[in-house]
């Protein structure tokens, strides 16, 4: 198959070794939400815009792949903390054949994440592309819980834009007496250059 950059031929992937190495390479971005949580996104978005779009296709599947690969798993064996702790990625339904970020969340399975799945759904489906915070806001996702018995929490996103989702579902979360200590996602809308 071609590569999707730079259409050289790429044997094991949808992405070359070559153009991974050079456009997929993690830089850590920070923000914060409720004041205190923090947020870390892995690549700035005008570098992966074209992969994100693809998220409801069956090429999304490989790709999210590879982008979880180069950030998630990466981050999953160089984070250290003093106890165990689950992650969850938001919403994790099954579109298109597979859940994107359930894919996220998978790569961070280490001796200290446990990623769980189906925890933390939106009951409504409201679609907050391209809207503003204030449409955001009054629409909530309004996420129904499931219960798991780990206290401490890390939260998955693909894009973090405003960070109502984020928000929301954190909150969500210390309504039912966990303990958000981060979230990760590909990368921060702020980041558009």
């Amino acid at each position: 198959m071609r590569c999707m950059m730079c259409e050289r031929w790429s044997i094991f992937s949808h992405i070359c070794t070559a153009c991974q190495n050079e456009f997929l390479s993690p830089s850590l971005y920070k923000r914060k939400i409720l004041g205190s949580i923090p947020v870390y996104s892995f690549f700035s978005y005008s570098d992966i815009e074209p992969l994100l779009l693809t998220k409801h296709t069956d090429l999304g599947y490989y790709l999210y792949t590879i982008m979880a690969r180069r950030s998630m798993e990466h981050f999953a064996k160089e984070w250290s903390y003093e106890t165990k702790v689950a992650s969850i990625g938001i919403d994790d339904h099954v579109r298109s054949g597979y859940a994107h970020t359930a894919i996220l969340n998978r790569a961070l399975k280490s001796p200290l994440i446990t990623p769980l799945y189906g925890k933390l759904r939106a009951t409504k489906q409201h679609k907050y592309a391209g809207k503003s915070v204030e449409e955001r806001l009054a629409n909530p996702r309004d996420f129904q819980y499931v219960s798991f018995s780990e206290k401490e929490v890390i939260l998955v996103d693909d894009i973090v834009t405003t960070g109502t989702t984020l928000t929301e579902a954190a909150e969500t979360l210390h309504a039912q007496g966990k303990r958000v200590i981060l979230c990760l996602t590909l990368t921060d809308a702020q980041t558009k250059d």
